[in-house]
């Protein structure tokens, strides 16, 4: 069941809890979905919580709860439990891939703790197994849970051993095959073999042509990968091909949102990954760098302006186009710099030189140049008693746009290139070095233009 959080349910369950109510609080608990169970987290104090997580009957749901708190909430909740609380409760009932997110949050000695209590021994050798993998690896993101069956068996003894294996497994995308070594040889749709009849041998009609991933490629290089042939899960094999695990699509979207959000704060200017709930002084240390990179940029234009004071002292009209041209320079950078990005994210770039790229990209800003600068052009023709300010303006407008075009398409490309995010380039950067460059170059047109009208 789906909850709508209205203030009114919040302060419901609030007395609810407050009262002890054991009774209410399981009804609601019992109705709830666990990703909403977790969202209520956030408007509740830790002991509110902790009152309301023990009493959730459903093991399974329990732990479907703590994989979907935000890993700040999670550790903050885990420190209030016992070890043997977290084992049975939680750990015995999770993915392995889950389990392992949840105790990589705890100290070692806690952990160790945790582990001694799980009840199954191989899952607490795989939950080991996937705590040696760097988190943001496909092995740090994988599951031991899956079906395989052996390249040599026929439909009937697989389909048997597929029902074995099943049993304690949530979803089965696919059933991989392995040979006798534990090499990955490809993988059957449980509908192939449902077509397929008994006696046929599993090498006969398995497809080998699979995607699969080392266990130490990046997670998002994986995650790319299945959004690219549109997979809905991922083999994932150690050097010699034996396999160790699946990647699921529930955490290939993770992973994708994830990046999404890190790019999107990138260019929007902080430094780090942060949440609205955070503390203030980490939310203050991820704005104040690319802050400070904008007073700097702040300061240097003003130092611009101050070189051409003289010119603006004899022609004031000329500062009444300052903001356009400074707009108009990181607008367009910014526009150009974030379809670059882009195309990195999604590697579509990849066919395409360097120098097509920023040709492309010019062509693009001149049409848009001679576009914005004529309408400029016309409206200063009609509204300004200068000549020669319409031209610095129109002129200055076009260089500027077609300056910032390439600015914008260059630097993700080089900061690409030297292995640093591009997103880096799409925010405060990029819109600093446009508003000096194009200011620089606005004044020094209109200087000219002014000495030779005059």
């Amino acid at each position: 069941m789906r909850i709508e959080f209205t203030q009114d349910y919040i302060e419901n369950l609030k007395e609810i809890i407050e009262n002890k109510n054991d009774t209410a609080a399981s009804a609601l608990m019992a109705e709830a979905h666990a990703a909403d169970i977790a969202e209520i987290y956030d408007e509740l104090s830790i002991d509110q919580a902790k009152y309301l997580f023990l009493l959730i009957e459903d093991r399974e749901k329990a732990a479907d709860v703590l994989a979907e708190l935000d890993d700040d909430d999670r550790e903050r909740f885990m420190s209030e439990l016992p070890s043997d609380v977290i084992a049975s409760k939680f750990i015995d009932h999770m993915d392995s891939d889950d389990a392992a997110d949840v105790l990589a949050d705890l100290s070692e000695e806690t952990r160790d703790e945790v582990l001694k209590h799980v009840k199954d021994l191989d899952q607490a050798g795989d939950i080991v197994d996937l705590l040696n993998y760097d988190e943001d690896t496909a092995g740090g993101l994988m599951q031991k849970e899956l079906v395989v069956v052996d390249i040599e068996s026929t439909v009937a003894s697989a389909t048997l051993e597929i029902r074995r294996q099943a049993e304690g497994i949530e979803h089965v995308f696919y059933v991989y095959v392995n040979n006798k070594d534990n090499i990955l040889q490809g993988a059957l749709s449980l509908k192939r073999l449902l077509l397929a009849s008994p006696e046929q041998k599993i090498k006969d009609i398995l497809v080998k042509d699979i995607i699969s991933v080392r266990v130490d490629m990046s997670a998002e290089e994986a995650a790319k990968l299945a959004q690219k042939y549109d997979l809905i899960a991922l083999p994932v094999v150690d050097s010699i091909g034996r396999l160790l695990g699946r990647i699921t699509i529930d955490d290939l979207v993770d992973v994708l949102r994830e990046e999404a959000d890190h790019d999107y704060q990138l260019m929007s200017g902080l430094s780090q990954e942060v949440e609205h709930s955070d503390s203030v002084f980490r939310l203050t240390r991820a704005r104040l760098p690319w802050l400070f990179v904008g007073l700097i940029g702040g300061i240097l234009a003003a130092r611009v302006i101050g070189v051409f004071e003289h010119s603006l002292a004899e022609n004031a009209a000329m500062a009444f186009f300052i903001p356009l041209i400074a707009a108009m320079g990181g607008n367009v950078g910014v526009q150009s710099s974030s379809i670059v990005v882009q195309g990195l994210a999604n590697n579509s770039f990849s066919t395409e030189s360097t120098f097509r790229k920023i040709l492309k990209e010019l062509l693009v800003a001149s049409v848009n140049g001679v576009a914005l600068a004529g309408i400029t052009f016309v409206f200063n023709l009609l509204t300004l008693d200068s000549m020669a300010l319409t031209v610095a303006v129109s002129i200055s407008l076009f260089a500027v746009i077609i300056i910032a075009s390439v600015i914008g398409t260059f630097i993700p490309l080089l900061l690409h290139r030297l292995k640093i995010d591009p997103a880096l380039a799409t925010g405060p950067f990029i819109t600093s070095a446009n508003d000096i460059l194009g200011l620089f170059i606005y004044l020094a047109i209109s200087g000219l233009t002014f000495h030779y009208f005059h």
